[in-house]
């Protein structure tokens, strides 16, 4: 079967998951693999108390089809619905052509908590692979499939799944009238469960996560001019760090999550600086007459990758920050920026034009080859999964600015349209280790 008449297939169940639960609008899946991984995610077992308000495997199912890497068994087909492994019988999943098998049940505890149970299978080898019990809140429910959702993708794949993730990404309302609103949203990875962590008639730009979720840095213009703030995402804490004259731009938490990189130009020039946020010492880090902006730390917080137009079109370079030494690391193309480090840190994804159209697009540091991995126009802040394997960006559709998705390889692609304005800036958490204790 062809890529598009999958798609197709997934089209109709998709667009029924997303309007009964919609922040954002419904997900468009524009490509997936040639080959998706066949798998049977069976309706959960779910207590009559609670079987109007949880809806487990449609969230996990709607999770695996987004990776683009798998293809589930829609439930009319199913042969039978167990919900235990004493009930499952290999034979009949192997007729319908089944790689892998989930299944599960939910009920409601003495202290009105729900229980969350489930089972994966390799149906092939007839073996348990996972079999994990989760105890939440009810309002949690959500967590718990995504969290099953990452469970399954990591054994069956071997990477870490990140649909317990979030993103981050600017609303605007009425762009450039009086009237004009900017809001800074959190939402599920799946555009889920949206809430606004800010709200200004000023524009919100260049938000980031600290490494462990807790924490965002963003540029506002409450004070008539820019200013870098950090803010917790439960709204405990709220500081400006910098209100300098000139630029205050681009702020990127370390991976240690101890400092911050920015852009400053109150010594003229915008570069590069490094702030401790416990002294909120700053050390300059480029001294050019170009423009030195956008930068991104390596993995290891050894380097910080960044933006400049020193060599007479704005290119992606590399600082070593024990050395100073910096190298050019783009070379094919007039114009390469925003650049962003895989978790490997011998892959890069930035923004690349070609043929006068802004694209995203992925480089071997080895071997300098480019790929393009989008085909919209106006392509631009790309921003990186947790475990790699995917990237949500900025585009335009039909003159309204909305995000979308494409994995690392180019082969899957996906849209998070919204209705209530335009979407920009997009940035994705970090891992979400709030499963751990359980």
């Amino acid at each position: 079967m062809s890529n598009n008449l999958r798609v197709a297939a997934f089209c109709f169940f998709i667009v029924l998951n997303s309007l009964a639960y919609g922040s954002l609008d419904t997900i468009i899946i524009d490509q997936g693999q040639d080959d998706p991984v066949r798998i049977a995610v069976v309706p959960f077992k779910i207590d009559s108390e609670l079987s109007e308000q949880i809806n487990l495997s449609d969230i996990i199912s709607f999770d695996l089809v987004r990776s683009g890497q798998f293809q589930p068994l829609a439930s009319e087909n199913m042969l039978s619905f167990p919900s235990d492994a004493d009930n499952v019988f290999f034979r009949d999943w192997r007729i319908l052509k089944t790689d892998y098998l989930l299944i599960g049940k939910a009920s409601l505890s003495i202290d009105k908590k729900v229980s969350v149970f489930f089972e994966l299978f390799d149906v092939v080898n007839e073996r348990k692979m996972e079999t994990r019990r989760f105890l939440v809140d009810l309002v949690n429910w959500r967590d718990v499939a995504h969290k099953i959702s990452d469970l399954v993708y990591e054994q069956i794949t071997g990477i870490r799944g990140a649909f317990s993730t979030q993103i981050m990404y600017v609303l605007a309302k009425n762009a450039g009238t009086n009237n004009a609103t900017y809001s800074l949203q959190i939402a599920d990875s799946d555009g889920e469960r949206t809430r606004t962590l800010i709200e200004s008639p000023e524009p919100i730009l260049s938000a980031s996560w600290s490494p462990d979720g807790n924490r965002v840095a963003y540029v506002t213009f409450e004070t008539g001019r820019p200013s870098i703030v950090i803010e917790a995402i439960d709204g405990s804490y709220r500081k400006r760090i910098t209100n300098f004259k000139g630029i205050n731009g681009s702020p990127v938490f370390s991976p240690d999550g101890g400092s911050l990189a920015l852009v400053l130009s109150r010594d003229g020039d915008p570069e590069i600086f490094i702030m401790d946020l416990e002294t909120e010492v700053l050390r300059r880090v480029t001294r050019h007459h170009a423009i030195d902006t956008e930068p991104s730390w390596s993995p290891d917080g050894k380097s910080i990758i960044f933006t400049s137009d020193r060599g007479g079109r704005p290119q992606i370079y590399r600082v070593e920050l024990s050395t100073n030494f910096i190298e050019r690391l783009t070379f094919v193309g007039d114009y390469n920026a925003r650049a962003r480090l895989l978790p490997d840190g011998q892959h890069l994804v930035f923004v690349h034009r070609k043929d006068g159209v802004f694209h995203i697009a992925w480089q071997d540091l080895e071997r300098d080859n480019i790929q393009v991995l989008t085909e919209t126009a106006l392509d631009e802040s790309p921003s990186l999964a947790p475990n790699g394997t995917m990237l949500i960006y900025a585009t335009q559709n039909q003159g309204r600015g909305i995000l979308a998705v494409v994995s690392i390889d180019g082969r899957v692609k996906y849209r998070l349209p919204s209705s209530l304005g335009d979407v920009r800036e997009p940035a994705w958490s970090p891992f979400n280790d709030g499963f751990k204790k359980w």
